[in-house]
């Protein structure tokens, strides 16, 4: 009886060794939790799989939740790398920044909407309900849906500071989180407008979502103006981390930067930091 005991014993230590039957789960592999913007989270997917495809046994995990939790995460060492659509704040300038791609805002209405451009002043006045019927700045007579981004959403923040707009003037009649759920609003709704990526909205009007994206101060909303560095809504798109990156993190940060990806950064309508201008 005493030998069977040892043998079951013996067995259950086995199967311990290989993975599970009871005992605590063992970590077949390194991870690297990366965590924040919705707008880069797709990009920095595709990093991670081929970044996966170079280093077996290490797994990247991408996870939104905005650019605010991105770069506080990785104050609070919750996230071994944050993803932040916007520069650094001034509070922030203890941490490190690495910029991997950049991106443009676009205002967007819906496809049938025959507006071709709005003035910096009409847009704020529609985000304040000053203006809000389409008649109001050469439209039908259709009440205008102001479909606005949630708090800690960088784009959110770049919005207001281009626009000089406070959170607390803007009269929204649709919160939203990420760049889909903006553009279904919009594409569903004919009175709406809102505000995405530019290259975002290039690729889904190209795609024949019912949207299209408005010129700003004259200049039409695409890659090739934010390439040219003309588009006046800009900005980068960067890799956070509490201090200078080690280990995997900098690792995956220094491929993130590599031409190895540049083919990714374009394939998801950003524009490369070594496209020339």
């Amino acid at each position: 009886m005493r030998s069977k005991g040892w043998g079951r014993i013996a067995a259950l230590a086995v199967a311990c060794v290989v993975g599970w039957s009871g005992c605590a789960k063992r970590e077949d592999a390194k991870k690297i939790v990366v965590t924040g913007s919705s707008t880069v989270a797709p990009l920095m997917s595709e990093i991670g799989k081929r970044f996966e495809e170079k280093h077996p046994g290490v797994r990247v995990d991408v996870q939104t939740g905005g650019s605010s939790r991105g770069v506080n995460d990785a104050r609070q060492g919750l996230n071994d790398v944050g993803m932040a659509s916007r520069a650094a704040n001034d509070d922030e300038k203890d941490m490190t920044f690495t910029p991997i791609a950049l991106d443009g805002i676009a205002m967007i209405v819906h496809a049938s909407n025959p507006v071709q451009e709005l003035t910096s002043d009409q847009v704020r006045a529609i985000y304040r309900d000053e203006i809000n019927n389409w008649s109001q700045v050469g439209g039908p007579d259709l009440a205008i849906t102001v479909v606005n981004k949630s708090e800690g959403r960088s784009t959110l923040e770049l919005f207001l500071k281009y626009f000089k707009l406070e959170p607390a003037e803007i009269k929204a009649d649709v919160i939203v989180g990420d760049n889909a759920q903006d553009i279904k609003s919009v594409a569903t709704d004919p009175g709406a407008i809102g505000y995405v990526s530019v290259g975002t909205a290039e690729f889904e009007a190209k795609r024949g979502t019912s949207l299209k994206a408005l010129p700003l101060e004259g200049v039409p909303p695409t890659i090739e103006a934010v390439r040219a560095g003309k588009f006046p809504l800009s900005r980068p798109l960067n890799l956070v981390t509490a201090k200078a990156p080690e280990g995997l993190a900098k690792d995956l940060i220094e491929f993130a930067t590599s031409p190895d990806v540049r083919d990714l950064v374009e394939a998801q309508f950003f524009v490369p930091l070594d496209t020339p201008s």
